[in-house]
């Protein structure tokens, strides 16, 4: 069993910053890729972050130069650092992974979203 558990949401105003942490556990093998997807109420989810195992970052044009991800690759866990924050950004955020369980099956994980609200 594997679990993906957020922290960190919650309300900020405008120009704000918040940290998301994710935490990947269980019966896990290795972690490819780990990441970052929001949804807003009305709209698909959508990317905002990825990074792989070596650190290779994509970032939403949204939100290029003022989110920034990292992980830890020993703790099994991605952060999402927040800046500026406009209130376009407000949305559930996801965690997402891409890892091989200790069983050698491959599958995406989802965590079960933090609220990030951000007002004007």
């Amino acid at each position: 069993q594997v679990q993906l558990v957020e922290s960190g949401g919650g309300l900020v105003q405008a120009g704000g910053s918040l940290r998301l942490s994710c935490a990947a556990s269980g019966s896990i093998f290795s972690i490819n890729a780990m990441g970052w997807y929001r949804q807003a109420p009305g709209k698909q989810r959508e990317l905002v972050a990825a990074i792989t195992r070596r650190g290779i970052i994509n970032y939403a044009g949204t939100v290029k130069g003022r989110f920034t991800i990292s992980r830890d690759n020993a703790k099994n866990m991605v952060y999402l650092q927040m800046n500026s924050l406009k209130p376009e950004d407000t949305a559930v955020y996801y965690c997402n992974a891409d890892l091989i369980a200790s069983d050698y099956a491959a599958a995406y994980y989802w965590g079960q979203g933090t609220q990030v609200t951000v007002s004007s």
